[in-house]
């Protein structure tokens, strides 16, 4: 069963556009991976008092989904660097995993297939 990794900013901005993204990759037969680090970073963000509150919430909400579909997600602890980093790493070494991102820095970076969000509720693997 193929793979595919989610980064923080596309769970958030999921969320955010109310896509039921979960559904719609199990749909399709991928098999989640989160790292242990996405959801360090959505706990950071959601705790951060000078983020705006719609981030915050957005942040707080990715988690509950998350934690509420647990036991069909793969959480995965990819190390100590930045996360972006370790994202490239990973993906490298497993090319054939998708990887769920809207970060232009890294998709520029990964060479694998990627799904993005087009017209701000669908998803799509290029």
């Amino acid at each position: 069963m193929a793979e595919v990794l989610l980064d923080t900013n596309f769970i958030m901005t999921c969320v955010q556009q109310k896509i039921d993204f979960l559904d719609m990759i199990f749909g399709i037969g991928l098999k989640i991976i989160v790292p242990k680090q996405v959801l360090e970073e959505l706990e950071r963000v959601s705790e951060k008092k000078n983020k705006k509150l719609e981030e915050r919430s957005i942040a707080e909400l990715s988690l509950r989904v998350l934690k509420k579909n647990a036991e069909k997600i793969n959480f995965i602890n990819l190390g100590k660097k930045h996360v972006d980093k370790l994202i490239i790493e990973y993906a490298t070494k497993h090319p054939t995993l998708i990887v769920a991102t809207l970060d232009s820095e890294l998709k520029k970076k990964i060479k694998n297939r990627k799904m993005v969000i087009r017209l701000k509720k669908k998803i799509e693997i290029i």
